[in-house]
């Protein structure tokens, strides 16, 4: 247990921010999940339209730290690589 205020402090405030990067990233991954549904269906169009919530997702979670600026390249990059084999 933390002895000190300032661990004290520390323990609220790491718990409050935990909840808030789990937010984030179960929003990325449900927007995730919704874009890998059209994609295997096969509707390009209605995929193309959710890009934009689903990079927004993605961007936020990088901007707060959840995941890393790389990461979240490489996982934009592969949704559209996927949308564009679906038109394909």
């Amino acid at each position: 247990m933390p002895i000190t205020r300032g661990a004290k402090k520390a323990i609220r405030v790491s718990e409050r921010k935990r909840v808030f990067n789990e937010r984030r990233k179960r929003a990325m991954k449900n927007a995730e999940k919704e874009m890998r549904k059209l994609i295997e269906a096969g509707k390009a169009k209605e995929a193309e339209a959710k890009l934009a919530d689903t990079y927004k997702a993605i961007d936020k979670a990088a901007k707060r730290g959840v995941i890393k600026d790389n990461t979240a390249a490489r996982k934009k990059s592969r949704i559209v690589r996927s949308i564009q084999k679906t038109k394909a």
